[in-house]
């Protein structure tokens, strides 16, 4: 069983109108490549569900999205992702802003197959006013009101993983997966990418093995891109490029997504990496430190 394909092939299946989750966190692990190859496609119409950094941002810049559900959009050292701020202040996009721990409940009840979630997570904020489709009800056992945090269940979902095989069977080996499992079993079909392929055997390894966070058969599509979640970090082989951030946040504000994707985005990934600096650059940016 051979899941390996190119980015292209891999992000053909999506479609207009389509739900797309996008796993990492902020300005971490985030599946770049993909995304930059969903940039440089004609899909647009999008519902982007997402912990989001600049995948989110850029998507939003180029036109790409109608609607996203959020957490947050950050890149940490800039608070707010440039792109999506703009997006949001315009009103280009519609949003659904929910707090991080909802937005875990609504994955877990798609990855369990529930229609909702019961919390009292946002009970008495702001959440409730702003995400209007939110429904509360009541507790069978007691009193009490909770709100119904409803599934989120993405058409297709893209994570970046640290290694795979060809049959799908990805190891990340950050400290933190974030909630990439989450986002691979509550989609429909589910696109890795990776740093690097591995022989099936290498997962023989128990130490290994702890690090594969769901099976095989949910992983539908693997991608080989080295270097695959630039400008993001991909822990433990590289950091994320905070001049790369900064210049990006400088184009959009003077020329828009057209001047970003003028200077870097290409015509392929190898296009890109070439004009960020080549691959030897991508990996020896030095992780971050907290």
């Amino acid at each position: 069983m051979d899941k390996l394909v190119s980015a292209s092939e891999a992000v053909s299946v999506i479609e207009d109108g389509m739900t797309v989750g996008i796993g990492g966190w902020g300005p971490r692990r985030k599946p770049m490549a993909l995304v930059r190859e969903l940039l440089r496609s004609r899909v647009k119409d999008l519902t982007v569900v997402a912990y989001g950094g600049a995948d989110v941002g850029l998507l939003c810049a180029a036109g790409k999205v109608r609607k996203v559900i959020f957490a947050f959009v950050s890149l940490d050292f800039m608070p707010l992702e440039p792109a999506f701020r703009k997006a949001r202040e315009s009103g280009a996009i519609e949003v659904m802003e929910i707090d991080e721990g909802m937005l875990l409940l609504g994955l877990r009840a798609g990855a369990w197959g529930c229609p909702f979630i019961p919390t009292r997570i946002g009970l008495g904020t702001d959440v409730l006013k702003n995400a209007t489709d939110l429904a509360l009800i009541d507790s069978p056992y007691d009193e009490k009101e909770w709100v119904a945090m409803p599934a989120l269940k993405p058409d297709v979902s893209l994570v970046h993983a640290t290694r795979a095989d060809v049959r799908g069977v990805c190891e990340i080996a950050s400290p933190d997966h974030y909630m990439d499992d989450l986002f691979v079993r509550a989609s429909g079909h589910s696109i890795v990418s990776v740093d690097e392929m591995v022989p099936s055997e290498y997962f023989h390894d128990p130490e290994i093995a702890r690090r594969v966070f769901w099976e095989r058969n949910c992983t539908q599509a693997v991608v080989h891109e080295p270097g695959g979640a630039h400008p993001s970090s991909s822990d433990p082989l590289y950091g994320f490029d905070i001049k790369h951030f900064k210049q990006y946040g400088e184009l959009l504000s003077d020329g828009g997504y057209s001047a970003w994707a003028e200077a870097f985005l290409g015509d392929s990934e190898s296009s890109y990496q070439s004009a960020v600096g080549g691959l030897e650059a991508i990996q020896s940016l030095p992780l971050p430190v907290y």
